[in-house]
Protein backbone atom coordinates (compact mmCIF):
# COMPACT_ATOMS: atom_id res chain seq x y z
CA UNK A 1 0.00 0.00 0.00
CA UNK A 2 1.38 3.35 -0.85
CA UNK A 3 1.58 5.96 1.66
CA UNK A 4 1.48 9.76 1.32
CA UNK A 5 2.77 12.87 3.87
CA UNK A 6 0.80 15.93 3.97
CA UNK A 7 2.19 18.51 5.29
CA UNK A 8 -0.14 21.53 5.97
CA UNK A 9 -0.30 24.69 6.69
CA UNK A 10 -2.63 25.10 9.85
CA UNK A 11 -3.32 29.08 9.39
CA UNK A 12 -4.94 28.27 6.20
CA UNK A 13 -8.40 28.40 5.87
CA UNK A 14 -9.06 25.79 2.99
CA UNK A 15 -7.08 23.51 5.04
CA UNK A 16 -9.30 21.58 7.05
CA UNK A 17 -11.67 20.83 4.10
CA UNK A 18 -8.74 20.13 1.59
CA UNK A 19 -7.48 17.55 4.03
CA UNK A 20 -11.19 15.94 4.70
CA UNK A 21 -11.46 16.03 0.81
CA UNK A 22 -8.12 14.27 0.09
CA UNK A 23 -8.33 11.57 3.07
CA UNK A 24 -11.58 10.47 1.36
CA UNK A 25 -10.08 10.68 -2.45
CA UNK A 26 -6.61 8.54 -1.13
CA UNK A 27 -8.68 5.92 0.76
CA UNK A 28 -10.53 4.88 -2.03
CA UNK A 29 -7.53 4.70 -4.00
CA UNK A 30 -5.99 2.49 -1.18
CA UNK A 31 -3.43 5.12 -0.27
CA UNK A 32 -2.77 5.75 2.86
CA UNK A 33 -2.80 9.45 4.32
CA UNK A 34 -0.41 10.73 7.41
CA UNK A 35 0.38 14.26 8.60
CA UNK A 36 2.71 15.26 11.14
CA UNK A 37 1.81 14.68 14.68
CA UNK A 38 1.74 18.21 15.69
CA UNK A 39 0.05 19.75 13.04
CA UNK A 40 -2.64 16.91 12.51
CA UNK A 41 -3.47 17.80 16.47
CA UNK A 42 -3.78 21.41 15.79
CA UNK A 43 -6.06 20.79 12.99
CA UNK A 44 -8.29 17.80 14.65
CA UNK A 45 -7.04 15.02 12.52
CA UNK A 46 -5.25 13.32 15.03
CA UNK A 47 -6.53 9.96 13.41
CA UNK A 48 -4.04 10.80 10.56
CA UNK A 49 -1.32 11.71 12.79
CA UNK A 50 1.99 10.63 12.89
CA UNK A 51 5.30 10.70 15.12
CA UNK A 52 8.58 11.35 13.96
CA UNK A 53 10.09 8.28 14.63
CA UNK A 54 7.74 6.85 12.17
CA UNK A 55 8.08 9.50 9.45
CA UNK A 56 12.39 9.28 10.06
CA UNK A 57 11.98 5.18 8.87
CA UNK A 58 11.11 6.81 5.26
CA UNK A 59 8.83 4.15 4.57
CA UNK A 60 6.86 7.23 2.89
CA UNK A 61 6.32 7.33 -0.95
CA UNK A 62 5.53 11.27 -1.98
CA UNK A 63 4.81 14.05 0.28
CA UNK A 64 2.25 16.68 -0.35
CA UNK A 65 2.77 20.55 1.06
CA UNK A 66 -0.64 22.68 1.43
CA UNK A 67 0.20 26.20 1.44
CA UNK A 68 2.21 29.14 0.09
CA UNK A 69 6.51 29.03 -1.11
CA UNK A 70 7.06 30.06 2.67
CA UNK A 71 5.41 26.33 3.82
CA UNK A 72 7.04 24.36 1.02
CA UNK A 73 10.52 26.18 2.27
CA UNK A 74 10.17 24.96 5.71
CA UNK A 75 8.44 21.43 5.03
CA UNK A 76 10.94 20.69 1.97
CA UNK A 77 14.33 21.05 4.71
CA UNK A 78 12.57 19.33 7.12
CA UNK A 79 11.93 16.34 5.50
CA UNK A 80 14.57 16.39 2.92
CA UNK A 81 16.19 13.68 4.79
CA UNK A 82 13.49 11.49 2.96
CA UNK A 83 14.35 12.31 -0.47
CA UNK A 84 10.92 11.80 -1.85
CA UNK A 85 9.28 13.74 -4.59
CA UNK A 86 6.89 16.75 -3.16
CA UNK A 87 4.35 18.27 -4.52
CA UNK A 88 3.38 21.64 -3.54
CA UNK A 89 -0.53 23.04 -3.34
CA UNK A 90 -1.09 26.49 -3.07
CA UNK A 91 -3.06 28.22 -1.06
CA UNK A 92 -1.53 31.80 -0.46
CA UNK A 93 -0.65 34.36 -3.63
CA UNK A 94 0.84 33.38 -6.86
CA UNK A 95 4.01 30.48 -5.83
CA UNK A 96 7.61 30.32 -7.62
CA UNK A 97 7.26 26.81 -5.58
CA UNK A 98 4.12 25.24 -4.91
CA UNK A 99 2.97 23.54 -8.39
CA UNK A 100 -0.72 23.62 -8.54
CA UNK A 101 -3.64 25.56 -7.65
CA UNK A 102 -6.35 23.55 -5.43
CA UNK A 103 -8.80 23.71 -8.44
CA UNK A 104 -6.21 20.95 -10.35
CA UNK A 105 -5.57 19.23 -6.85
CA UNK A 106 -7.52 16.36 -8.07
CA UNK A 107 -6.05 16.15 -11.53
CA UNK A 108 -2.62 16.38 -9.81
CA UNK A 109 -2.78 13.19 -7.14
CA UNK A 110 -3.69 11.60 -9.65
CA UNK A 111 -0.79 12.32 -11.96
CA UNK A 112 1.33 11.62 -8.45
CA UNK A 113 -0.27 8.39 -8.53
CA UNK A 114 0.21 6.93 -11.62
CA UNK A 115 3.59 8.67 -11.85
CA UNK A 116 2.79 11.40 -14.73
CA UNK A 117 5.53 14.09 -13.82
CA UNK A 118 8.90 15.64 -13.84
CA UNK A 119 11.27 16.68 -11.18
CA UNK A 120 12.30 19.65 -10.39
CA UNK A 121 15.75 19.39 -8.72
CA UNK A 122 16.52 22.17 -6.70
CA UNK A 123 19.86 22.01 -4.61
CA UNK A 124 20.16 23.50 -1.53
CA UNK A 125 22.97 25.86 0.62
CA UNK A 126 24.66 24.72 3.37
CA UNK A 127 25.51 27.80 6.11
CA UNK A 128 27.62 27.78 9.04
CA UNK A 129 28.42 30.00 11.39
CA UNK A 130 32.34 30.24 13.17
CA UNK A 131 33.49 32.56 15.93
CA UNK A 132 37.36 32.36 16.75
CA UNK A 133 37.50 29.09 15.12
CA UNK A 134 34.62 27.26 16.73
CA UNK A 135 31.56 26.13 14.63
CA UNK A 136 28.68 27.68 16.66
CA UNK A 137 25.80 26.61 14.29
CA UNK A 138 24.57 25.65 11.02
CA UNK A 139 21.84 25.82 8.53
CA UNK A 140 20.37 24.73 5.27
CA UNK A 141 18.75 27.25 3.01
CA UNK A 142 16.52 26.67 0.11
CA UNK A 143 15.89 30.13 -0.52
CA UNK A 144 18.76 32.79 0.95
CA UNK A 145 21.84 33.00 3.74
CA UNK A 146 21.09 37.01 4.54
CA UNK A 147 23.89 38.86 6.99
CA UNK A 148 22.14 41.95 8.00
CA UNK A 149 21.97 44.65 10.83
CA UNK A 150 19.44 45.41 12.98
CA UNK A 151 16.89 47.69 13.26
CA UNK A 152 18.40 50.57 15.20
CA UNK A 153 21.92 49.81 14.21
CA UNK A 154 23.96 52.08 11.61
CA UNK A 155 25.52 50.49 8.65
CA UNK A 156 28.06 47.34 9.04
CA UNK A 157 31.11 46.14 7.18
CA UNK A 158 31.25 42.49 5.31
CA UNK A 159 35.06 41.17 4.36
CA UNK A 160 33.63 38.84 1.82
CA UNK A 161 36.03 36.00 0.07
CA UNK A 162 35.52 34.10 -2.53
CA UNK A 163 37.41 30.50 -1.94
CA UNK A 164 39.33 32.43 0.69
CA UNK A 165 40.46 35.32 -2.63
CA UNK A 166 39.45 39.08 -1.28
CA UNK A 167 36.54 40.01 -3.21
CA UNK A 168 35.64 42.93 -1.46
CA UNK A 169 34.50 44.80 2.19
CA UNK A 170 30.86 45.87 1.77
CA UNK A 171 29.96 48.87 4.05
CA UNK A 172 25.78 48.10 3.98
CA UNK A 173 22.81 46.79 5.54
CA UNK A 174 23.77 43.65 4.82
CA UNK A 175 24.67 40.79 2.04
CA UNK A 176 22.06 38.34 0.56
CA UNK A 177 23.46 34.86 -0.88
CA UNK A 178 21.00 33.47 -2.92
CA UNK A 179 20.25 29.82 -4.56
CA UNK A 180 18.87 30.59 -8.00
CA UNK A 181 15.62 29.63 -6.34
CA UNK A 182 16.05 32.53 -4.08
CA UNK A 183 17.13 34.77 -6.60
CA UNK A 184 13.15 35.84 -6.89
CA UNK A 185 13.06 36.32 -3.66
CA UNK A 186 14.64 39.06 -1.21
CA UNK A 187 17.97 39.29 -3.82
CA UNK A 188 15.30 40.29 -6.46
CA UNK A 189 13.92 43.16 -4.16
CA UNK A 190 17.20 44.11 -3.41
CA UNK A 191 18.12 44.65 -7.10
CA UNK A 192 19.47 40.68 -8.16
CA UNK A 193 19.32 39.52 -11.22
CA UNK A 194 16.80 36.50 -11.38
CA UNK A 195 18.64 33.31 -12.55
CA UNK A 196 17.24 29.97 -14.86
CA UNK A 197 16.51 27.56 -11.51
CA UNK A 198 18.80 24.62 -13.14
CA UNK A 199 21.88 26.57 -12.76
CA UNK A 200 24.47 25.83 -10.78
CA UNK A 201 25.22 28.86 -9.18
CA UNK A 202 25.25 31.27 -5.95
CA UNK A 203 24.14 35.10 -6.27
CA UNK A 204 25.81 37.69 -3.92
CA UNK A 205 23.75 41.02 -3.79
CA UNK A 206 24.23 43.45 -1.31
CA UNK A 207 21.69 45.58 0.50
CA UNK A 208 21.50 49.46 -0.06
CA UNK A 209 25.86 49.08 0.31
CA UNK A 210 27.70 52.73 0.90
CA UNK A 211 29.81 52.44 -2.39
CA UNK A 212 30.03 51.95 -5.82
CA UNK A 213 30.62 48.44 -5.81
CA UNK A 214 27.04 47.92 -5.64
CA UNK A 215 25.93 45.14 -7.93
CA UNK A 216 25.28 41.73 -7.53
CA UNK A 217 28.11 39.08 -8.22
CA UNK A 218 27.21 35.52 -9.72
CA UNK A 219 29.56 32.91 -8.28
CA UNK A 220 30.01 29.24 -9.42
CA UNK A 221 28.19 26.74 -7.19
CA UNK A 222 31.00 24.60 -6.45
CA UNK A 223 32.69 27.72 -4.60
CA UNK A 224 33.23 28.76 -0.87
CA UNK A 225 31.13 32.30 0.22
CA UNK A 226 32.82 33.68 3.58
CA UNK A 227 31.51 36.94 4.88
CA UNK A 228 33.49 37.92 8.14
CA UNK A 229 31.37 40.83 10.34
CA UNK A 230 32.98 43.96 11.34
CA UNK A 231 30.81 45.99 13.46
CA UNK A 232 30.65 47.64 16.76
CA UNK A 233 26.78 46.30 17.25
CA UNK A 234 25.38 43.52 18.94
CA UNK A 235 21.96 43.33 17.13
CA UNK A 236 23.58 41.97 13.51
CA UNK A 237 22.22 38.48 12.39
CA UNK A 238 22.42 35.79 10.12
CA UNK A 239 19.01 34.25 8.48
CA UNK A 240 17.80 31.36 6.88
CA UNK A 241 15.25 31.95 4.43
CA UNK A 242 13.27 34.32 6.45
CA UNK A 243 12.71 31.56 8.83
CA UNK A 244 15.52 30.79 11.16
CA UNK A 245 18.37 33.12 12.85
CA UNK A 246 21.74 33.23 14.64
CA UNK A 247 23.16 36.59 16.21
CA UNK A 248 26.65 37.59 15.21
CA UNK A 249 29.32 39.37 16.88
CA UNK A 250 32.39 41.68 15.47
CA UNK A 251 34.91 38.84 13.74
CA UNK A 252 32.12 35.98 13.56
CA UNK A 253 32.26 34.51 9.77
CA UNK A 254 29.39 32.83 8.27
CA UNK A 255 30.36 30.61 5.54
CA UNK A 256 28.45 29.15 2.96
CA UNK A 257 28.34 26.76 0.25
CA UNK A 258 26.22 24.85 -2.25
CA UNK A 259 24.85 21.50 0.10
CA UNK A 260 24.95 17.81 -1.23
CA UNK A 261 20.78 17.74 -0.76
CA UNK A 262 18.49 18.16 -3.31
CA UNK A 263 14.80 18.86 -2.91
CA UNK A 264 13.00 17.21 -5.70
CA UNK A 265 9.45 19.05 -6.48
CA UNK A 266 6.86 17.53 -8.75
CA UNK A 267 5.92 19.37 -11.49
CA UNK A 268 3.40 18.86 -14.39
CA UNK A 269 4.89 17.57 -18.28
CA UNK A 270 5.26 20.70 -19.85
CA UNK A 271 5.59 23.01 -16.42
CA UNK A 272 8.24 26.09 -17.30
CA UNK A 273 9.67 28.34 -14.93
CA UNK A 274 9.27 31.28 -17.42
CA UNK A 275 5.53 30.50 -17.76
CA UNK A 276 5.56 30.68 -13.71
CA UNK A 277 7.37 34.18 -14.29
CA UNK A 278 5.25 35.51 -16.63
CA UNK A 279 2.39 35.03 -14.31
CA UNK A 280 4.17 36.92 -11.55
CA UNK A 281 5.00 40.13 -13.89
CA UNK A 282 1.17 40.12 -14.74
CA UNK A 283 0.46 39.68 -11.11
CA UNK A 284 3.00 42.63 -10.03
Amino acid sequence: MSQVLVWPNPEKDQVRGLIGQMSKWFEQRQVTMSIPGELAEVLGFAKFGMKWDQIKKGQIDWIVVLGGDGTLLRAAKELAFLDRPLLGVNLGHLGFLTEVEVPDLVLALAAMLSGEYILDQRRLLSARVFRDGQELASFDAMNDVVVAKGPFARLINLETFVNNAYVTTYPADGLIIATPTGSTAYSLSAGGPILSPDLSVMVMTPICPHSFFDRSIVVDGGRQIKIRIRTIHRDTLVTIDGQEGHPLEDGDEVVVETSPTVIRLMRRPGWSFFHVLRGWRKGH
